[in-house]
C-alpha cells in the first residue's frame, strides 16, 4: 500500500534529495515550500511556516505517515534563529491534523548540535571527535535544540515516532540555499580558471591536515526514510555521514583536477572566501551572460560565509555512525565521487560553464 509524504523544505538541497527518492520508491509525496518548484512525482504546497493560521490552512487534507522536516531560516542572532526556527517546527506540527494513523516525523539538524550555533562555532570546550549520538547537549542556546524540544513536545502530544538526523556538510543542488558548499567551490573554481588566480584552500590548517567526512543529500535521504521505516530506529537521534574520511590537502587536488586547475599550495594562511569572492558579483554576472547560465546572481548560487565557518573551524571533525550500522543501515558514498556528480548536475543544468 502506498505512503503518503509530507517533505517540508522540499525545495532545497536535502529536501529536494528526499522528494525524489520518495517519489521514486512510490511515494505519494506532498512537497511544502514558501516557494515550491516543479518537481516530478511531487505535489507542491505552498506555505510560509511563519504563519500558523496559513500553515494549518495550507495542510488541510494532508494526512501523512511520514514528515521529513529539512528547512531553517537564518536569522541575525541566535536568540532570533531559536525563536524563528522553533515556531516553524511549532506551526507545522500543530498545523498537521493528528494523527489517525501511525505517523513518523524526521528532523534535520546537524553537527552544530555538536560544535555550537553560529555564535559559539567551534568555540569554548567541545566534545571529542568522533562525535557520537550519546553526547549530551552543550551549555549554550542553540536553535537545534529548540527546534529538538518542539518536535519531542509534539511527539509525546499527538502519539507520532520521530528521528532527528545530523549531518556534516552536505553536498547538494538546490540554488538559493544558504549552506551550500559543493555549488559555493564550483563557483570559486570557476571564477579561479575566468581570472587565473590560484585556486587556494581557504581553510584552517587543522582542517587543511585533519581527518574530516560530509554528506551527500541523498545518502541523507535514504537514511530518513530508511529511518522513518524501521521500528528499530523510532524515537533515536542519529549522526549520518558518507561513510568515508578525507583530509583537505587530498580533496582539494582532486576538486581543482576536475575543474582543470592545479591546487595551490598551501602555507597555513586562512583566506576567507568571503574576502576572495566579495568583489566577484560582476564578473561572474559577466560569465553567465557570456556562457548563458542559469543562474547569474553570484548570491544566490555561493554561500562563502558558510564554506568559511566549515574550512575555517581549528579542530578535526569527524562523525561516529555505528549506531546506524547497528540498526542495518549500510549506505555509503564516496565524498570524491559526491562532489564531481554534483559538479556533473551543475555544468548539466547550465549553473558553471
Amino acid at each position: 500500500m502506498a505512503k503518503t509524504a509530507l517533505v517540508v523544505g522540499a525545495s532545497g538541497i536535502v529536501g529536494g534529495a528526499t522528494a525524489d527518492l520518495l517519489a521514486a520508491n512510490g511515494w505519494t509525496v506532498h512537497g511544502l515550500a514558501r516557494r515550491p518548484t516543479d518537481r516530478p512525482g511531487v505535489e507542491p504546497v505552498a506555505a510560509d511556516l511563519q504563519d500558523a493560521s496559513a500553515t494549518e490552512a495550507a495542510l488541510r487534507g494532508i494526512d501523512p505517515d511520514a514528515v521529513f522536516i529539512t528547512t531553517w531560516l537564518r536569522q541575525d542572532s541566535e536568540a532570533e534563529n531559536i525563536r524563528v526556527n522553533a515556531a516553524m517546527v511549532r506551526n507545522l506540527l500543530d498545523g498537521l491534523a493528528k494523527p489517525t494513523e501511525p505517523r513518523h516525523v524526521a528532523l534535520v539538524t546537524g553537527l552544530k548540535h555538536y560544535l555550537g550555533p553560529f555564535e559559539a562555532y567551534g568555540k569554548g570546550t567541545l566534545p571529542q571527535t568522533p562525535f557520537r549520538e550519546e553526547q549530551g547537549r552543550l551549555d549554550v542556546e542553540n536553535f537545534y535544540y529548540a527546534q529538538e524540544d518542539e518536535l519531542f513536545a509534539a511527539a509525546a502530544r499527538d502519539g507520532f515516532t520521530w528521528s532527528v538526523h545530523r549531518p556534516h556538510t552536505v553536498i547538494g543542488l538546490a540554488v538559493g540555499n544558504a549552506m551550500n558548499m559543493g555549488t559555493t567551490l564550483a563557483v570559486y573554481a570557476t571564477l579561479c580558471r575566468e581570472t587565473g588566480r590560484p585556486f587556494t584552500f581557504p581553510g584552517s590548517a587543522a582542517q587543511w591536515s585533519g581527518l574530516t567526512d560530509m554528506t551527500d543529500a541523498g545518502q541523507l535521504a535514504h537514511h530518513m526514510m530508511w529511518a522513518a521505516e524501521t521500528e528499530a530506529a523510532h524515537d533515536a537521534a542519529f549522526n549520518v555521514v558518507n561513510g568515508d574520511v578525507f583530509r583537505w590537502q587530498w580533496m582539494w587536488s582532486r576538486i581543482a583536477a576536475w575543474f582543470g586547475l592545479d591546487a595551490a599550495a598551501f602555507d597555513g594562511t586562512v583566506r576567507p572566501l568571503e574576502q576572495q569572492m566579495k568583489d566577484d558579483a560582476r564578473l561572474w554576472h559577466e560569465i553567465a551572460t557570456r556562457e548563458g547560465l542559469a543562474e547569474a546572481d553570484l548570491g544566490r548560487l555561493a554561500s562563502p560565509w558558510h564554506t568559511d565557518a566549515d574550512l575555517g573551524r581549528p579542530i578535526e571533525v569527524v562523525t561516529d555512525m555505528s549506531k546506524s550500522r547497528r540498526l542495518g543501515f549500510t549506505g555509503y558514498q564516496p565524498t570524491d565521487d559526491a562532489f564531481f556528480a554534483l559538479f556533473e548536475r551543475l555544468r548539466a543544468g547550465r549553473f558553471i560553464p
